[in-house]
């Protein structure tokens, strides 16, 4: 098989073809020799900011020498980038090898299931040190739940997403969020929601989450400095949701049994990167990309917004499955201009006009037929003001490219 038809077959799979269970992800690693047993893992689920997450963490542990795995989903870049070791994504070549010792393993698998074998395989026998590994949907029934060896566990920011899958309430989706732990030390984020944070503390006798009383914050458009437990600490990922993912970080290097000093944590958040995350397209005109889509994620892009006084353009594209209505209302009031566009290849956006006219309730909107249109009419609606894309990471990872070529 070439890459392409990999990549073909991997795609032909989809995601909720089967109903959720660990049994065939089981049976698949059982027939490939369980590779998941020779992997110690960092396991991270949680709603919002479980990508940050994995990539601040990939980064301090990278810096500190260890031969670091990263598995996440979804892609933003390119398909390979959901299985990195220190930075480097799997080559095209492996990803054909890998795959096909998948498929002789004759399970039946959905996509995620599938990229989740392939990755552990990949990582055990490139004998990587320690896995980051972020969840797919949920926990509980996630195919990376398989993994054997956790030194510890992550639930980031619990909020209402996918609840037709993982439930309607916060406490359903937080059950099936902590379905990955284990007997381990568990990190959370100093901000979660106290309903979600009483059903965490239910499932672990060894929490863990930043005292807030310790942090100090410097205001930054671009990148963010804080002072925590009187130790200063610099990012290169912009918003301010993101000293909250860093403070998790620092928990968790400092409560899963590694001996990483201060130097290592601080050069490793300096460095890490996270496409898509508040990610500082162009300086002159500002142009921000964001996967935010839903309500949380919309609170925390609201918050970048109105830092800008009204002045904001904005590109958006969503899926009809996400609550547009609510996520467009706390975004799209701090905005002058909106162009709205259907994410294209994704059977679940909305389209460009029916987007258009909710968002049109809360600023000036119009509907482009492309992505190209859609970024030269906000570029001239936007005269040079601050220009924010937003509402789904697939319409990011689509524009993206687009962008960078745009305003290089």
């Amino acid at each position: 098989m070439t890459y392409k038809e990999v990549l073909e077959y991997i795609h032909s799979l989809g995601n909720f073809s089967m109903p959720a269970t660990l049994e065939r992800i089981t049976m698949t690693l059982e027939k490939l020799g369980n590779p998941q047993s020779k992997l110690k893992a960092i396991h991270i689920a949680g709603t919002n900011g479980k990508g940050s997450v994995s990539a601040m963490l990939s980064s301090v542990f990278k810096t500190a020498g260890y031969r670091t795995g990263l598995f996440i989903s979804p892609y933003i870049i390119d398909f390979r980038e959901r299985i990195q070791i220190n930075g480097e994504f799997i080559s095209e070549a492996d990803l054909v090898s890998f795959a096909q010792r998948v498929i002789s393993a004759n399970v039946k698998l959905t996509e995620f299931e599938f990229i989740t074998a392939v990755a552990f395989l990949y990582f055990a026998e490139h004998n990587i040190d320690i896995l980051i590994c972020e969840t797919g949907l949920g926990g509980r029934l996630d195919a990376t739940n398989a993994l054997e060896n956790k030194i510890a566990c992550v639930i980031t920011k619990i909020g209402l997403d996918h609840t037709a899958i993982l439930g309607d309430t916060i406490e359903k989706i937080t059950e099936e969020k902590c379905g990955i732990l284990r007997n381990c030390p568990v990190i959370t984020t100093a901000n979660q929601d106290f309903r979600a944070l009483e059903i965490i503390k239910k499932h672990t006798g060894k929490l863990f989450y930043a005292d807030l009383k310790e942090l100090q914050v410097t205001e930054s458009l671009i990148g963010n400095t804080f002072i925590y437990k009187g130790k200063k600490y610099s990012l290169g990922l912009s918003g301010d949701f993101q000293i909250e993912n860093a403070l998790t970080v620092i928990e968790a290097v400092n409560n899963c049994g590694y001996n990483i000093p201060y130097n290592i944590i601080y050069n490793g958040l300096s460095v890490a990167f996270f496409p898509a995350r508040m990610e500082i397209i162009s300086r002159n005109p500002l142009v921000v990309l964001d996967g935010a889509h839903n309500p949380d994620g919309a609170d925390v892009l609201a918050n970048e917004l109105k830092k800008h006084n009204g002045r904001c353009s904005a590109i958006i594209g969503m899926m009809r499955d996400k609550d547009c209505e609510e996520f467009l209302k706390s975004t799209l009031c701090y905005c002058k201009t909106a162009v709205a566009v259907e994410v294209s290849g994704m059977p679940r956006s909305l389209k460009a006009d029916d987007l258009s006219e909710i968002a049109s309730k809360y600023c000036e909107c119009v509907s482009a037929a492309d992505y190209e249109t859609a970024v030269k009419i906000a570029n001239n609606k936007a005269e040079n003001d601050p220009i924010f894309v937003f509402g789904s990471l697939y319409l990011a990872s689509a524009i993206r490219p687009l962008l960078k070529e745009y305003f290089k």
